[in-house]
């Protein structure tokens, strides 16, 4: 089965023979596959009225447990985002009554972001869509193969999860 990157690596060998252009063959593929998965996610987030962002806040909240809150900090750790973006973002969340705003009972200038029940409920509905869609992108590799893909992109993503700061 021949794919677009089979014909862009050929083109690549052809036009550019003094190049190994072999990083093609892999990177090019998580590039298109990642683009296919943002518009599954995309697509699956819509169907509960919810934006990339809103879901990454919302389960970030909803992974951390009841009472399913963090403080903005922990917040700005788990979604890579700037201070100022994070708190926009608790805004328009707080807004949509997606999440709210309390004082933080060990720093008394502190505030933690919970998910109010509407926001875990989102959440919960958003990421069962996600899933579903996600099987059906990888519904051609058998268990033994998702599992082998997985520990190979784990070895690529595991060093840029580890670079302090």
């Amino acid at each position: 089965m021949e794919d677009e990157v089979d014909r862009l690596v050929a083109a690549w060998r052809r036009e550019r023979p003094d190049l190994d252009v072999e990083p093609l063959e892999v990177l090019s593929r998580v590039s298109r596959l990642a683009r296919h998965l943002d518009r599954a996610r995309r697509l699956a987030f819509a169907e509960h009225q919810l934006e990339p962002w809103e879901f990454d806040v919302l389960t970030a909240l909803r992974r951390a447990g009841t009472p399913y809150q963090l403080s903005p900090g922990q917040l700005l750790t788990q979604t890579l985002v700037t201070s100022g973006t994070m708190t926009n973002r608790i805004d328009r969340l707080a807004k949509k009554g997606l999440v709210e705003r309390l004082p933080d009972p060990s720093d008394r200038r502190g505030v933690l972001v919970r998910l109010t029940d509407e926001g875990r409920d989102r959440a919960d509905q958003a990421l069962a869509g996600l899933l579903e869609q996600e099987r059906a992108i990888l519904a051609e590799l058998s268990r033994a193969q998702r599992g082998e893909l997985a520990g190979l992109l784990r070895q690529l993503t595991a060093p840029f999860d580890n670079i302090p700061g």
